[in-house]
């Protein structure tokens, strides 16, 4: 059962309502930190902090269009063995698709977590977000977000949103625990807080809030805003394609590849513990690149980028949950994420999977079913 509640916002100051909000959460007893988006002092840039004393809530800034990491990494690592108390993570939508698939292949826990999930707003590639921002902080975090909520067009100069942001169809987090709303509601009023798991109402409960009802007008603009990301989605797929639907097309697309495999590091549901990439196997000798140069007449180098990434396509389709965290650690600007997110989204439609929605389905290729690809495997009732 969902139980509604709502917070006020004062002076259209919408950062100041979340902040006291998270507040409120970290001073009940059975929680113990808040991991959330903060500006750090010395830099432009937002970054997942854990937090435990109230001031420093001060700086959470869940709002920017800042997004340097896929938060499901972070709560991975502070659940996957007991951390001596309960902690309350506050996520973007796709960190927390990502970490139900992390759940999932054993690599996250979450008796002792309490998933705080945000309607998403968008965000930025890294260096955009420095351009954009500037030393504006909270001024820029409210404008955006009031843009956004208005249905008009970020006023972000030449900056566009992430690719992944503008064709992501699940902007509503709805794994969470408990879920913030701003889509369809009058932020500059009040904010939408909903309890979806009796984890999360016990929290929302304890909270004191005034009970509220979810407006129409809700499903309403998410599912605009659905159909719109839809189209971007399609038209990116459509264009990706184009470009990728031969050995020779693919292997000019992914040229600028240097394995430095900061694609790997930043994908959240990459979570092998030793590389192939990075063993004696990829460790080619000297000669050998000479004999594959005097065979071809000339070789690529450095070598294996195409095997890379078709490895990891092979390997990440099933649980891509499309984040864009690929694309955005790039050194050369490389389009990883459409690549990925189209050869997983097939993928994952041909096993009736979608990454991250349900927590009790078991990932596709875990175990065995009869009646599935009964064309590939002959096996007919």
């Amino acid at each position: 059962m969902v139980i509604t509640a709502k917070i006020d916002v004062k002076d259209h100051d919408l950062l100041d309502a979340l902040r006291g909000l998270f507040k409120n959460i970290l001073a009940k007893e059975d929680v113990n930190a808040i991991l959330a988006p903060c500006r750090l002092p010395t830099k432009k840039m937002v970054m997942p902090t854990l937090l435990t004393d109230p001031v420093s809530l001060n700086s959470v800034d869940p709002l920017s269009p800042a997004f340097p990491m896929n938060n499901a990494k972070i709560v991975s690592r502070l659940t996957r063995k007991p951390s001596g108390g309960t902690i309350a993570a506050v996520m973007r939508p796709c960190e927390i698709r990502a970490f139900v698939e992390l759940v999932k292949l054993k690599q996250a826990r979450t008796d002792k977590l309490i998933r705080i999930g945000i309607d998403c707003l968008g965000a930025m590639g890294n260096r955009d977000y420095l351009n954009w921002a500037g030393e504006n902080g909270d001024g820029a975090a409210n404008t955006f977000a009031a843009q956004v909520l208005s249905g008009k067009t970020p006023d972000m100069g030449s900056v566009e949103p992430a690719q992944a942001c503008q064709s992501c169809e699940l902007p509503v987090a709805e794994g969470a625990d408990i879920s913030i709303g701003f889509f369809g509601v009058d932020t500059r009023q009040q904010i939408l807080v909903q309890a979806l798991t009796d984890k999360g109402g016990h929290l929302l409960e304890s909270l004191d809030l005034s009970a509220a009802e979810e407006p129409a007008s809700r499903r309403k603009e998410i599912e605009r805003l659905i159909s719109e990301r839809t189209t971007f989605r399609d038209n990116m797929f459509a264009e990706t394609a184009g470009k990728t639907d031969s050995v020779e097309k693919l292997s000019a697309y992914l040229a600028g590849c240097v394995n430095c495999y900061n694609c790997r590091v930043a994908c959240p549901v990459c979570y092998c513990r030793e590389c192939v990439f990075v063993t004696d196997v990829f460790d080619h000798e000297p000669n050998q690149y000479l004999r594959w140069a005097r065979k071809k007449g000339a070789v690529k180098m450095p070598t294996d980028t195409l095997l890379y990434h078709i490895t990891r396509l092979a390997h990440m389709s099933t649980a891509c949950v499309g984040c864009g965290q690929c694309t955005n650690a790039c050194p050369n600007d490389i389009a990883i994420m459409p690549l990925f997110r189209m050869i997983a989204y097939n993928t994952q439609r041909a096993f009736n999977y979608e990454a991250g929605k349900n927590p009790e389905e078991m990932p596709p290729l875990s175990e065995f079913k009869e009646d599935e690809f009964a064309e590939i495997v002959g096996i007919h009732n």
